[in-house]
């Protein structure tokens, strides 16, 4: 279990494990602006960090606060340490099948975003967010199959939909499938990007808007290292597309580049 798994989870959401650690649809295209996005929570136990780390939307100023690029970029900095240790962790192990790679850090993710947007969610409600934004430039919009087009909702309400779809992946035998051996889907990466895009949203949400609190609840350190942990699995198997990082994509291409030059040889 890694150390992120000792928060608390939202309500509604169990970890439950069906392979350790290496035991590790419906898709739409999605929108960020007008990107459509399916949807349906829960996690699983699968832990990949190291040993040593156990459309526009509306101007939303009336609610939350949105942190800066440098505000945010200036703490960070000083909060990541060293990302040598976690880039080579990313790294696909010899003789390790990619799909279970893929899968037990998926979920991983999973329920490390779980958790830490657990912390929040006093400060994150459809008074103080009534859209899913991030900034006043990006709104992700959601739909599912009772829907004929995007809609606008809560960020509470993004982030339970997504998660429950996401939980609903992880039940499906067809698509994570629990017995080792079994073979995974022809489509199985193409979904874990979907899964990944979508997951960057809510780290996307909190820099911007919950940003303060994350920092008064002492979380800064751990929301930045799994933050950190997400973008160099993202990068080494080209998970997410530069354009999808949005409102954070000056961030993301400065903390790679930091990390890159730090595992770089001399």
């Amino acid at each position: 279990m890694s150390f992120f798994q000792s928060l608390h989870l939202n309500n509604g959401h169990t970890i439950k494990s069906t392979r350790g650690f290496k035991k590790t649809t419906h898709d739409t295209n999605d929108m960020a602006y007008g990107n459509q996005n399916y949807s349906y929570n829960q996690p699983q136990q699968r832990s990949s960090l190291p040993a040593q780390f156990q459309n526009e939307a509306p101007n939303t100023n009336d609610y939350t606060t949105i942190s800066t690029h440098k505000d945010i970029k200036s703490i960070v900095e000083s909060t990541l340490g060293s990302g040598t240790a976690l880039a080579q962790a990313v790294k696909l192990p010899k003789d390790e099948n990619l799909n279970e790679w893929l899968a037990v850090h998926v979920v991983d993710f999973y329920n490390q975003i779980n958790m830490l947007y657990g912390t929040i969610t006093e400060f994150c409600s459809p008074a103080t967010c009534p859209r899913m934004v991030a900034t006043s430039e990006y709104e992700y919009l959601w739909q599912d199959s009772n829907l004929s087009k995007p809609v606008s909702v809560s960020a509470p309400k993004y982030v339970e939909s997504l998660m429950t779809w996401i939980q609903s992946l992880f039940d499906d035998e067809n698509i994570f499938p629990s017995k080792m051996g079994q073979p995974f889907p022809p489509q199985f990466q193409s979904l874990v990007k979907t899964i990944m895009k979508r997951l960057f949203r809510i780290y996307a949400h909190i820099y911007c808007h919950h940003f303060n609190e994350v920092i008064e609840l002492g979380l800064n350190t751990l929301l930045n290292t799994s933050f950190k942990h997400f973008l160099l699995f993202a990068d080494e198997f080209n998970l997410i597309a530069q354009k999808d990082y949005g409102p954070l994509q000056t961030l993301v291409v400065e903390m790679l580049t930091q990390i890159d030059g730090e595992t770089s040889p001399a």
